[in-house]
């Protein structure tokens, strides 16, 4: 069938065939499908949607478009794996992967640069002097052999079809449909080859899914898809409506991994780290039940084997592991800008999406791909919510690129506006709003 009758017949919502997805995939990729054609076909899934069969036969089809990592030959243990689907404030998987490879599994992730108002843990890495993020299959191994865990940047030659798919989505306006978000996220995961894999899915208005329904939504369908590839897959919704920690910008997001490594740090992103820890306990094999894995997370927290863990996976990536002792070797900005509360009262609100925003604007982040970004840049929050502040007081504090100086007054003042004071407490929101395994899909 030509791609023209495949595009009418999706247009017209019928199902397609595995045969007729293979063929626009392997089509664009090779660049016999002009973009056009490649639109059209996105913007007919876009409207009418894809079934499961559909969605899987899409994800295989752009996982098998190019280079796959087989860490089955390489390693006898279980590897697991961890995707989130972003947020502001998110710097879990520098955290996350020495604290589970610590406890005796091994992790490989491969991450991404941030785009718009979330960050990437590809550029957080950036800030760690000499740390190398871009390695050949052969180094990850080496890498995986010495630590039991790396983190590299996505490689062009895996997935391909994803890569040329998304960059199409991001200029058509269909980039939020869920079949397309599913099988773009679980191709890179399948491609990778870990046995296990753990979904953060966030929900609030400083993520992709701006609701808990669609975010369970989208959670239910990347699960099937792992489930019908042969993979332990487990998938978690979070809350994403105010920032998960205190910092906001790469250098910032390191130090404050290394807060959380050493013992202390923000308490909801410490909880939510020991929470997802234990989950990859769990579909690794390595626990049977959440209490124990949580025990086992939060003891490999306390104890300093995280740390170390951490320390091990700078060196053998290049990186110079004495900021671990000394934050003060990272980027950093000596120009601070306090913004402070206007009036009395607490915090019942803090529009996450407007903070990302500004930390971009204020340098930590990319407008468009290929933008250069200032590791130095971004900001530290002293009230969230459910706290009190007094009028005067400090609600967060800006750390500017020099570059965007004239900027500066009104970014303070969207700040401001970020912030949704009151004269009562609200109650504290549930960081963990749902939770999908691969026996909800059955």
């Amino acid at each position: 069938m030509r791609p023209l009758e495949i595009i009418r017949k999706k247009r017209d919502g019928y199902a397609l065939s595995a045969g007729e997805i293979r063929e626009i995939v392997s089509g664009y990729t090779a660049g016999d499908i002009p973009d056009y054609q490649a639109a059209a076909f996105l913007m007919s899934v876009y409207f009418r949607g894809m079934d499961e069969d559909e969605t899987f036969a899409l994800t295989r089809f752009m996982a098998e478009s190019g280079r796959q990592l087989d860490l089955a030959a390489h390693f006898d243990a279980v590897m697991v794996d961890k995707h989130s689907t972003g947020g502001v404030g998110d710097k879990v998987t520098l955290i996350l992967v020495p604290l589970v490879a610590s406890c005796g599994v091994g992790v490989v992730k491969m991450s991404g640069r941030g785009l718009g108002h979330t960050g990437g843990t590809i550029d957080k890495l950036d800030s760690i002097p000499g740390f190398r993020t871009s390695l050949e299959i052969p180094e990850i191994m080496r890498v995986i052999e010495a630590t039991g865990a790396a983190i590299v940047a996505q490689m062009p030659d895996l997935v391909p079809a994803d890569g040329a798919l998304y960059s199409l989505r991001d200029v058509t306006g269909t980039v939020e449909s869920l079949p397309l978000i599913a099988s773009s996220i679980m191709s890179k995961k399948l491609a990778v080859g870990a046995d296990a894999v753990l979904l953060d899915v966030k929900a609030g208005r400083a993520a992709l899914m701006p609701d808990y329904e669609s975010a369970m939504e989208l959670a239910r369908s990347m699960v099937g898809i792992g489930r019908r590839a042969g993979k332990r897959v487990a998938a978690v919704v979070t809350d994403m409506e105010e920032p998960l920690g205190f910092a906001v910008g790469n250098a910032l997001e390191v130090s404050e991994a290394i807060e959380v490594l050493e013992g202390g740090g923000p308490e909801d992103l410490r909880r939510l780290c020991v929470s997802l820890a234990a989950r990859m306990l769990i579909i690794s094999g390595s626990c049977s039940d959440f209490p124990e894995a949580e025990r086992r997370a939060d003891g490999a927290l306390r104890s300093g084997k995280a740390l170390e863990k951490f320390a091990e996976l700078i060196e053998a990536q290049g990186g110079d592991a004495r900021i671990l002792e000394d934050p003060a070797l990272l980027p950093h900005s000596e120009w601070r800008v306090a913004v402070c509360s206007p009036r009395d009262g607490y915090v019942q609100h803090l529009d996450g999406r407007i903070v990302g925003e500004i930390a971009m604007a204020l340098g930590a982040g990319r407008e468009a791909r290929g933008g250069r970004v200032d590791l130095s840049a971004g900001l530290v929050l002293e009230r969230k919510v459910g706290d009190r502040v007094a009028r005067g007081e400090v609600l967060a504090v800006m750390y500017p690129s020099r570059a965007v100086s004239e900027r500066v007054p009104m970014l303070s003042e969207q700040l401001k506006g970020a912030y949704g004071l009151g004269d009562y407490p609200v109650p504290e929101r549930d960081l963990i709003r749902g939770t999908v395994d691969s026996t909800d899909c059955l």
